[in-house]
């Protein structure tokens, strides 16, 4: 005889398990099928994110490839990221709310989830979120970024169908995000360049090295620097008059030691052009008589106002080294080089000539008394003492050089031995004639101790 108390808890787990399940009819199954379909879907689109956005352009190789080669159809659909990411993004989302739907609908096939709504609440949260994200998400990635060009090329074409069938909410999708991207842009925090510039300094650490610390203090100050405040005054213009012979022009070119030399004719406010000494080296044993102006380039001018960074982009365009510098009038007032622009950045580039002229320059009494030239512009006069650029800036007016700065502070020509105080500096005229000062005595006064 059978147990009935073991009959009767069978036919109680039976009726049990029959309230729960419902039958599993050919529906239940196509909808399992179509599920799993859904799933291999988002876990290739999930993967192509990753397979597509770490591809380098050195990955294609190939320069035979066909013109319909699954790489040439990557490549351009990489042309366009933004649109690339949507249409991933949108047919992910698609599909993974299409995985929602439907794994519902199977829910409610095998499950009577009337009777138990914790039942129903485990089925679809927990299970299909772990579904989606082990199986959509996780998994695809990791084979992606271990596999990314060939998971790429295997998701060539689909996406190349998706990016046409999806066409308009792609659109819709990158010119809204592009208008969200501008107004972000403008709302963005101003920060002057002073601000920035105190930043660097407080932030800046011991561990940072005093020339670091001026290199990133040049970059601050790069977009702020004219043209006027750098170049080499026409004073000290080395310069060619066009109808020098050419044994004079060999003895000035090997006096100067300078690569390019600006030519003019009559007076230095007319350049003609510019002449690369390299150009010359085929001429050598030419008579005195050779003709070498036809080696002569066109020169390129710049105004004074020019900022520094604007000249720098112009060098790089024209790929040239050297400019004129030419005030209102058309006169040249000076030359900048490419590397008196970098200087201003990376400090100081000295080569055999600039340790000639830096001797000239300034001379170091002691630790508070410095002798200057006064054709000594006032930013290479600041790199000098590590003094702050702009505290001359309220008496400096038009002034570059330190004797401009002399001239701006009393209004005329000092005389010899007149001393000119201005805040913790004593200018000491050295050596003066009636055109123009030559020398100057710089003397800092130490702070008073409070």
């Amino acid at each position: 005889m059978e147990d009935p108390d073991l009959d009767s808890l069978a036919n109680l787990a039976f009726i049990a398990t029959d309230s729960i399940f419902k039958s599993f009819s050919f529906e239940a199954l196509l909808s399992l099928i179509i599920l799993l379909i859904l799933l291999l879907f988002s876990g290739l689109i999930s993967g192509s994110e990753i397979a597509y956005f770490s591809l380098s352009p050195t990955q294609f190789d190939d320069p035979k490839a066909p013109k319909k080669s699954r790489d040439q159809i990557v490549q351009t659909l990489l042309e366009t990221p933004n649109r690339l990411l949507a249409t991933i993004l949108i047919a992910n989302n698609f599909v993974n709310v299409a995985i929602v739907i439907l794994s519902t609908y199977l829910t409610t096939l095998l499950f009577n989830l009337q009777i138990y709504p914790v039942l129903a609440f485990t089925i679809q949260v927990v299970v299909i979120t772990f579904l989606i994200l082990f199986f959509g998400e996780i998994m695809p990635k990791i084979y992606a970024s271990q596999q990314a060009l060939s998971f790429a090329r295997f998701m060539a074409r689909p996406l190349q169908f998706l990016l046409r069938l999806l066409y308009p909410l792609i659109s819709i999708l990158v010119k809204s995000t592009s208008f969200i991207d501008k107004k972000m842009v403008k709302k963005g925090p101003k920060i002057s360049r002073s601000e920035l510039s105190e930043a660097i300094d407080i932030t800046t650490d011991e561990d940072i090295q005093e020339e670091e610390r001026k290199i990133l203090q040049g970059i601050v100050k790069f977009g702020d620097i004219d043209v006027t405040e750098i170049m080499k005054p026409r004073t000290d213009v080395t310069a060619i008059e066009v109808e020098m012979k050419f044994d004079e022009l060999y003895k000035l070119i090997l006096e100067s030691g300078f690569s390019r030399i600006p030519v003019y004719q009559e007076s230095i406010d007319k350049i003609e052009g510019m002449l690369y000494i390299k150009d010359l080296l085929l001429h050598l044993d030419k008579p005195d008589n050779f003709n070498w102006q036809d080696l002569i380039r066109p020169a390129f001018f710049v105004p004074e106002n020019k900022k520094i960074n604007d000249l720098l982009k112009e060098f790089q365009g024209k790929k040239i080294h050297f400019a004129i510098v030419v005030d209102e009038y058309g006169g040249t007032s000076g030359i900048v080089t490419l590397e008196d622009v970098l200087e201003e950045i990376v400090g100081e580039i000295s080569d055999e000539f600039d340790a000639r002229e830096d001797e000239v320059q300034y001379e170091k009494i002691d630790d508070h008394q410095y002798l200057f030239e006064a054709k000594t512009t006032l930013n290479d006069f600041c790199k000098i003492l590590e003094i702050d650029d702009e505290i001359f800036d309220d008496v400096k007016g038009d002034s570059d050089s330190l004797g401009g700065l002399i001239l701006e502070l009393i209004g005329e020509i000092p005389e010899k031995a007149e001393k000119i105080p201005f805040k913790n500096f004593i200018f000491g005229i050295e050596a003066v004639d009636n055109r123009r000062i030559k020398e100057i005595m710089v003397t800092i006064k130490p702070p008073k101790k409070s």
